[in-house]
């Protein structure tokens, strides 16, 4: 069995449903048309007064459930500003933002993830903060102190995966720049959420290691068929993951081409080497540098 494969097999879990808790479509079922995200004539500005900052104009955008969506565009283009107005970090100054129907008025639950950035928590070990989401996400915090065994080794079948088994009780600190990002996916995707948000979680990693955490993601799509939204420099890291490429313009962030991938799936490396794949990386590439000039 492929390390992807026992990636995938490792979320192979009973759903533990909870009233208001949304059912994910059965492995191969066909998606809905219903959006699971909505933003629906979006705007927002940092700053007051002289030192306001239009970041996001009147951007619509919906993503549907299980449907896997890519985010590129120039630097400081609001990528990112897009990632906190979806999980309701923020809230947009004009328009609304809407997750299964259900306008946002604060962070959303029920959501993986991942930052550019490492967030784990330095005073717990790589295991404990793997663990963390089971103690804030329903159902599992209900579930965890009598299942704990399981809950843990459920946590370091993951670790063992993406080869920080023997890491588990290491501080932050005594982990490299790399391991701390792959910790930080994992801890994204441990407790199975219906919506995944990935601000640039490989791009601290290796070129080998990356590309082999775009097979295991790929391959988790492809079992559980979350939702997922990410932001991404990387193009064919985009194009490889994706369903739907959308491009943002420089700031203020508006949307001036979204690129359906019509590859067929599951996708290999060797892939991103052939003519089709090529093809869709230069027009995206082409719409990003029109943008910037």
């Amino acid at each position: 069995m492929s390390m992807s494969e026992r990636f995938a097999d490792s979320f192979a879990f009973e759903n533990q449903g909870s009233s208001g808790a949304t059912a994910r479509p059965e492995p191969g079922q066909p998606q809905t048309n219903q959006p699971y995200v909505d933003l629906r004539n979006v705007s927002l500005v940092y700053g007051a007064d002289d030192e306001q900052m239009l970041a996001i104009d009147r951007l619509d955008l919906q993503v549907r459930k299980g449907e896997f969506v890519a985010v590129v565009g120039p630097s400081g283009c609001g990528k990112s500003t897009l990632m906190k107005l979806v999980t309701g970090l923020l809230q947009p100054d004009g328009g609304a933002v809407f997750i299964q129907g259900e306008k946002t008025t604060g962070p959303v639950r029920s959501v993986g993830m991942a930052f550019q950035n490492s967030t784990l928590l330095p005073w717990r070990t790589t295991l404990s903060n793997v663990m963390l989401p089971f103690e804030l996400v329903r159902p599992h915090r209900q579930r965890l102190r009598k299942h704990y065994d399981e809950y843990r080794e459920r946590a370091i079948r993951l670790l063992e995966i993406v080869g920080l088994k023997e890491f588990a009780n290491k501080y932050p600190w005594e982990l490299s720049g790399g391991m701390q990002q792959r910790a930080n996916v994992c801890r994204a995707l441990i407790h199975e959420p219906p919506l995944l948000m990935l601000d640039e979680p490989f791009g601290a990693l290796d070129a080998f290691t990356r590309e082999e955490l775009w097979l295991m993601t790929q391959d988790l799509w492809l079992k559980q068929r979350f939702s997922a939204i990410l932001v991404t420099h990387d193009l064919r890291e985009a194009v490889f993951l994706a369903d739907r490429v959308v491009v943002l313009s420089k700031r203020p962030g508006r949307i001036i081409l979204e690129r359906t991938v019509d590859l067929p799936r599951p996708r290999t490396l060797q892939s991103t080497y052939e003519h089709g794949f090529s093809e869709i990386v230069t027009e995206i590439r082409e719409k990003i540098l029109e943008a910037r000039a």
